[in-house]
C-alpha cells in the first residue's frame, strides 16, 4: 500500500511540519489516515489551480470595455467535456477506495483484542476495566489491540482521540465498537515533577485535578486528549478525558489494582477521591449554596429534602444509596431527573465511602445508628445507676 505522505509531498507533512499540522501519529491508523488526507489535499489543490488559474487569465484576456457589443464564440467540444467529467471521477474512486480501507479495518478487531467497556453520559466518561475497576481515564497497553464497547446513557456522544485518528459516534440504545493499537507510550513524569504538581494542587484547593496546568495525570503520566466530538448539551465542551499508554503489562496491572479498592484509605477520604473520579463534582458542588446541575453536597446529609411529589425525606444513608443507584426514584424539587444510575459501577464500600464523605460536609454528620447507640448507652447507664441506688435497699430487705 503506497504512502501518500511520501509520494505527494513529504516536505509538507514531514517530521518538521507534522507538529504544526497534526498531533503525533500515536496509533496504527494514524499514518494511513494522514496519507489519505494528504492525497485528498493535493488533488484538491491541483484542481483548484487548474480551474482558478485559467479563470483569472481569461478574465483579463477577454475583458471588453464597458458598453461594447457582446459577442459569442461558444463551441461544443465533446473530448474536452468527457475529459473533465471522467478524469475527476477516477480521483473520486481512488479517494473512496483509500477511505474504505481504513474504515473497514476499524470495523474488524483482531482475535484476542483486549476489551474495555465505555459509558458516555452528560458530561463525563466511564471506563470499565472489569472487577470493579472503573475510572474516567482510558489506560491501554502499548502495541496491544484494544477494543472499546461503547454505549450512551442519555444523548448522542462521540469518542474522539486526535492522536489516534479515530472518531466513533456513541448512539443511545445501541452498542458501538471501535478498536485501535497505540504505538507511542506515555512518558512517566519524574518524582520531583509529580511531587511539585501534587503540592501545587493541594495548595490551590481545586476540587478536580487540572490536567492542562500540570500536563500530567494525578498518577504522573503524560497523556493524549480524548474529546466528545458531538454536541451533547450545556457542558459539552467540558466532556474531556485522557488516554495513557503503558509500556508494560505490569505497569498497567499496578495502576488498575491501585484504582480497584480503597485499601487503607479512610472512607471519607476515599469518598472524596470517588467524588472527583466519578465526576460527581461535575454536577454536585461541595460548597454552601453553590448549585451546578444537582443539589450541593454541603449540608445535604441529615437534612430534609423536599421532593417533586410534595413529600419530604431525610437525606440519610438509605436515601443517598437509593439516589446513587436509582436516581429517578425521588427527584428533589427544583431539579431535572437527568442523573445517570451508578448501579453495577460502585461497590458497597464505594457507596459507604461516598456517604462518609457527604457526612464530613454536613454539620449533622452523626449517623442514625451512632445516635441510636448513644441513646442506648445513655439509657443503659441510667438503668445501671438506678440499679446501683436500689442495691442497699435490696440487701437490707433480704437481711430482714
Amino acid at each position: 500500500m503506497f504512502n501518500a505522505l511520501e509520494i505527494l509531498g513529504p516536505g509538507l507533512f514531514g517530521d518538521d511540519a507534522k507538529a504544526l499540522w497534526f498531533p503525533d501519529q500515536a496509533s496504527t491508523y494514524a499514518a494511513e489516515s494522514d496519507g489519505t488526507y494528504a492525497m485528498i489535499l493535493w488533488v484538491s489543490a491541483f484542481f483548484f489551480v487548474l480551474v482558478l488559474g485559467p479563470m483569472i487569465y481569461f478574465t483579463f484576456k477577454y475583458h471588453k470595455p464597458k458598453g461594447g457589443k457582446a459577442t459569442s464564440r461558444v463551441r461544443h467540444h465533446n473530448l474536452l467535456e468527457i475529459t473533465w467529467s471522467v478524469v475527476p471521477c477516477f480521483f473520486l474512486v481512488i479517494m473512496f477506495v483509500r477511505g474504505s480501507w481504513g474504515y473497514l479495518d476499524m470495523q474488524t478487531p483482531p482475535e484476542g483484542t483486549r476489551q474495555i467497556d465505555v459509558e458516555a453520559y452528560k458530561w463525563a466518561w466511564s471506563m470499565n476495566y472489569g472487577n470493579g475497576a472503573i475510572h474516567p481515564e482510558l489506560h491501554v497497553l502499548l502495541n496491544e489491540p484494544t477494543k472499546l464497547v461503547m454505549r450512551s446513557k442519555d444523548v448522542l456522544h462521540a469518542f474522539y482521540v486526535p492522536a489516534f485518528r479515530i472518531k466513533r459516534d456513541i448512539v443511545p440504545g445501541r452498542y458501538n465498537i471501535v478498536w485501535f493499537q497505540a504505538t507511542i507510550p506515555s512518558e512517566k513524569a519524574s518524582d520531583e515533577e509529580l511531587d511539585a504538581a501534587l503540592a501545587a494542587h493541594k495548595e490551590s484547593g481545586d476540587a478536580t485535578w487540572n490536567y492542562d496546568k500540570y500536563q500530567i495525570t494525578e498518577d504522573g503520566y503524560r497523556y493524549y486528549d480524548l474529546f466528545c466530538a458531538e454536541y451533547c448539551g450545556r457542558d459539552h465542551s467540558m466532556m474531556q478525558t485522557y488516554v495513557v499508554v503503558h509500556e508494560t503489562q505490569e505497569d498497567l496491572d499496578a495502576w488498575i489494582k491501585k484504582i480497584s479498592s480503597r485499601g487503607d484509605t479512610p472512607p471519607a477520604e476515599y469518598g472524596e477521591k470517588l467524588y472527583k473520579l466519578r465526576n460527581c463534582v461535575g454536577c454536585h458542588s461541595n460548597e454552601p449554596n453553590k448549585v451546578v446541575v444537582g443539589p450541593t453536597f454541603h449540608n445535604l446529609y441529615g437534612y430534609e429534602r423536599p421532593l417533586q411529589s410534595g413529600q419530604t425525606v431525610v437525606a440519610d444513608e438509605q436515601y443517598i444509596r437509593e439516589s446513587i443507584l436509582e436516581p429517578k426514584a425521588k427527584i428533589v424539587q427544583g431539579y431535572n431527573p437527568q442523573m445517570p444510575s451508578f448501579k453495577g459501577q460502585l461497590s458497597d464500600d464505594d457507596i459507604a465511602s461516598l456517604i462518609a464523605y457527604m457526612k464530613s460536609l454536613s454539620d449533622r454528620g452523626e449517623t442514625a445508628s451512632d445516635a441510636a447507640q448513644a441513646n442506648d448507652s445513655t439509657a443503659s447507664e441510667g438503668e445501671a445507676e438506678v440499679a446501683g441506688d436500689d442495691q442497699p435497699a435490696a440487701a437490707e430487705a433480704a437481711a430482714n
